[in-house]
């Protein structure tokens, strides 16, 4: 599995939910929760990655 270099959102709480994004392996974008780092990820392509975003924006 490639090494993952996760962020936490801009948007993220001090409550320690958080969701956390790496975009540092090409062509993919990984998600994952922060309180389950072992937990699943969500691979993504940066193009459906930025649907998503854009799609929240206009929520």
């Amino acid at each position: 599995m490639p090494h993952f270099e996760f962020v936490k959102s801009s948007y993220s709480s001090g409550n320690g939910e958080c969701v956390e994004v790496a975009r540092n392996i090409p062509h993919t974008v990984a998600v994952r929760d922060s309180k389950q780092l072992d937990g699943p990820l969500i691979l993504l392509t940066p193009a459906a990655w930025n649907a998503f975003r854009a799609g929240l924006r206009r929520s």
